[in-house]
């Protein structure tokens, strides 16, 4: 493993997509009650597997923020549903410490390694 592995690369934007995703969900959050809000999501593990079976680089793929034209408005027109914010941010914060996890035991190999003297 090296310093600026593709692997290290790759964890590194999928903890942007979970930053972004996080900022995208709380927006959600303060605008329940914004008459006419429409919902935001973030699309990135879709696109990560559409650059995978491609063949494609995957240290290239980037969150994209869109608006979600399938949920439901409510009668003010916003199509923010609290529970479903809820526990989206539950799952992402779910990803954001999993990944966090491989990335530090990553790091402590590296660490391990240089002070073993390889």
């Amino acid at each position: 493993m090296n310093v600026g592995s593709t692997d290290q690369a790759l964890l590194l934007r999928m903890l942007d997509a979970t930053s972004k995703r996080r900022d995208v969900l709380l927006s959600n959050l303060s605008n329940a009650e914004t008459p006419g809000f429409q919902r935001r999501v973030v699309r990135f593990e879709d696109m990560l597997t559409a650059a995978f079976r491609r063949g494609s680089d995957l240290t290239q793929v980037k969150p994209v923020v869109e608006i979600d034209a399938a949920a439901p408005a409510g009668d003010d027109g916003n199509t923010v549903n609290m529970e479903l914010e809820l526990g989206e941010l539950r799952e992402n914060r779910l990803m954001y410490e999993t990944y966090t996890a491989i990335l530090g035991a990553q790091f402590e190999l590296m660490r391990a390694s240089i002070e073993s003297g390889r």
